[in-house]
């Protein structure tokens, strides 16, 4: 790869949320009187921002689908944020790539304080020379999220690629101008990384290594 600068998604490709992202979920859907007895149902969470998974997902309107947003942070921010895991070979993988020249940026629809905040619980702020989040009311979209993290590290699009599992990852990198590498390890299935026309494609973080280097 020839790209000077990569930048990571977060949730699904540097680290697995599963646990905190649903059990998030499901208290704010309980404040509707909405039962999920299985997890794996809210899976589909897992990427996309917010406020448009409860349009999509619950048939919430604008108003109602912003006020689940503000119960999902109510759990996500006390108890949800640190139930999540790094994958395994991420460290090694990102130690490989910094010893190797690159400089590596995080761009996650996740709100920037609780990115931050993860990065840092899970020891990986020395990886990475910036990490970049959607705002609380803003800013959601991923193609605005890598706009940011490209403006204000002034980075050339050429100069760089985007990571990550979902659609959204893929869709936002394009309208970017940036290639994009969809990781089948996380929460995207090869047919929706395909659909969107992911420029490579790999498995397993060793293999993600490989092609980045």
């Amino acid at each position: 790869m020839k790209q000077k600068y990569i930048l990571f998604d977060l949730d699904g490709t540097l680290t697995d949320p599963m646990m905190g992202i649903t059990k998030s979920v499901r208290y704010a859907l309980n404040y509707y009187g909405i039962e999920v007895n299985d997890l794996n149902d809210l899976l589909p969470f897992i990427g996309p921002p917010l406020r448009d998974s409860f349009r999509d997902f619950y048939g919430f309107d604008e108003v109602k689908a912003n006020e689940a947003v503000i119960k999902y942070r109510e759990y996500f921010s006390t108890k949800g944020i640190f139930d999540n895991k790094v994958y395994d070979g991420i460290v090694d993988c990102l130690k490989a790539l910094k010893e190797n020249g690159k400089v590596l940026l995080v761009a996650t629809s996740k709100p920037e304080k609780f990115a931050k905040q993860i990065i840092d619980h899970f020891d990986l702020a020395q990886y990475f020379d910036f990490v970049g989040g959607s705002e609380f009311n803003s800013r959601e979209k991923k193609a605005e999220v890598i706009n940011y993290v490209l403006e204000k590290n002034k980075i050339l699009a050429a100069d760089a690629i985007m990571v990550g599992d979902r659609k959204h990852d893929i869709i936002g990198a394009h309208e970017n101008n940036l290639p994009c590498v969809g990781v089948l390890y996380g929460y995207g299935s090869l047919e929706e990384l395909m659909e969107n026309q992911a420029d490579y494609l790999v498995d397993t973080v060793a293999k993600l290594t490989d092609l980045l280097l």
